[in-house]
């Protein structure tokens, strides 16, 4: 945007320049101080309409018109669309003119130049607005030679713009063509990020709708699961798959990277995941075949992290198979292990094979599968959450997934949890 010093050295030179009677040029120095004046509160503002009206209304007053527009050029469509209008009683904020066709605006429209009306009785492109109007002039708003609109100033008096005048209004309408063009740039981000907040939040809503509702009923067990994403949307989830013989599915997912581009792999492998979970694949068989298929679609750098189990409330046991997720942590009594499998890389990166844990659950015993938005929580120093932290706080009596989460951002304190964070718990009853 034009500086008001820059505005000021243009002002210093229309007065050196100008020799005139000395009621003249006392005339002429309160227009350049009404213009300085004028200058600063359009630098002020950002907010397009606002600017606009500010415009016209001032310079309406300021030079005593009948009638003051601003038309804003809209090149799709080759017209000139009324943004502002003081003292107009034909027209309203929309009005639209054709660029080179119609009235004094469209012509100063087509040929980028002032055309100044000094009686418009006599002038072949004016159109007839307020009858008390008998001077006129257009005056384009450019920038870099770019068409940004055009402004019109009408006066009761015949020929009541000096050569002076309007060399300041057109000064003026230099620095106002600017101030429009930042105006509108403004207006375009924030519709932008307005557009981008709201596909975020309709996303989140999407995502959300994904997770489970509730937990499962399984007699003997209590299984929960929570996610909190560290943005609007994200890549964790997991989900509970009822199988046949009253098994259950359990998947806790990390796709890598961030946002609309994980939520979408997300909600594409979820959808894969319980085809096959559903055919009654063992875990092994449903990582490999989900893997499969992954390989063959996922963008590069793209991947996903898994760990999908199933419970067998009648044998007691849960079998799991990782897909290069983090270790899941068993919890007997006062001792906590973390559980290791000896093959699985993670899905889309390649071929590989998926070897299964088995693990005989007793009365009393946990099993918590967690992503590594839990563990890699960082404070203020760096310092991580870490597994340390993770089996101390599962050790606690009462503690569970929501009161893991409540740790985390207590830890974190402040600095904010910088990955999705998502735990499902397994417990035996007692």
């Amino acid at each position: 945007m034009a500086s008001v010093p820059i505005l000021a050295d243009q002002i210093a030179s229309l007065s050196q320049s100008t020799e005139l009677p000395l009621s003249q040029s006392t005339d002429l120095m309160e227009d350049l101080l009404r213009l300085q004046k004028a200058s600063h509160r359009i630098s002020s503002l950002l907010d397009l309409d606002q600017l606009i009206d500010r415009i016209v209304n001032e310079i309406a007053c300021s030079f005593g018109l009948v009638e003051a527009n601003v038309y804003l050029y809209e090149p799709d469509r080759e017209e000139l669309v009324l943004a502002c209008v003081h003292g107009c009683t034909m027209h309203e904020k929309g009005h639209c003119l054709k660029l080179g066709k119609e009235g004094l605006v469209g012509y100063v429209g087509a040929t980028r130049q002032m055309r100044y009306a000094p009686d418009v009785r006599d002038d072949p492109y004016y159109l007839a607005c307020e009858e008390s109007t008998l001077s006129e002039v257009a005056i384009p708003l450019l920038v870099e030679e770019q068409l940004v609109g055009v402004f019109t100033a009408s006066h009761p008096e015949l020929n009541a713009f000096r050569p002076q005048q309007l060399k300041i209004l057109q000064t003026l309408c230099s620095h106002i063509a600017i101030a429009v063009q930042n105006a509108r740039l403004f207006q375009q981000v924030q519709h932008e990020r307005e557009e981008m907040t709201r596909d975020a939040l309709e996303a989140r809503t999407i995502q959300q709708a994904l997770l489970p509702k509730s937990s499962p009923f399984i007699p003997g067990f209590a299984v929960s699961g929570l996610c909190v994403p560290a943005g609007a949307i994200g890549g964790d989830w997991f989900d509970f798959i009822p199988m046949k013989e009253g098994c259950w599915g359990l998947a806790l997912a990390d796709v890598s990277g961030k946002g609309t581009a994980a939520a979408l792999l997300m909600a594409a492998t979820r959808g894969v995941l319980r085809t096959l979970a559903e055919a009654s694949c063992t875990p092994s068989e449903v990582l490999e075949k989900l893997n499969r298929l992954l390989v063959d679609d996922l963008p590069p750098a793209r991947f996903v992290t898994m760990v999908f189990a199933v419970l067998d409330p009648a044998e007691r046991t849960l079998t799991f198979a990782s897909a290069g997720h983090l270790q899941p942590l068993l919890i007997e009594g006062q001792h906590a292990r973390f559980l290791q499998t000896e093959a699985g890389l993670p899905l889309g990166v390649g071929a590989g094979e998926y070897s299964e844990t088995e693990i005989q659950l007793t009365p009393g015993s946990r099993v918590v599968f967690y992503s590594d938005g839990i563990t890699e929580g960082a404070n203020p120093e760096e310092e991580e959450f870490g597994e340390v932290r993770l089996k101390e706080h599962l050790l606690q009596p009462g503690s569970c997934g929501e009161t893991l989460l409540t740790d985390v951002r207590a830890f974190v304190n402040g600095s904010g949890l910088h990955d999705d964070a998502t735990v499902i718990t397994v417990k035996m009853l007692e």
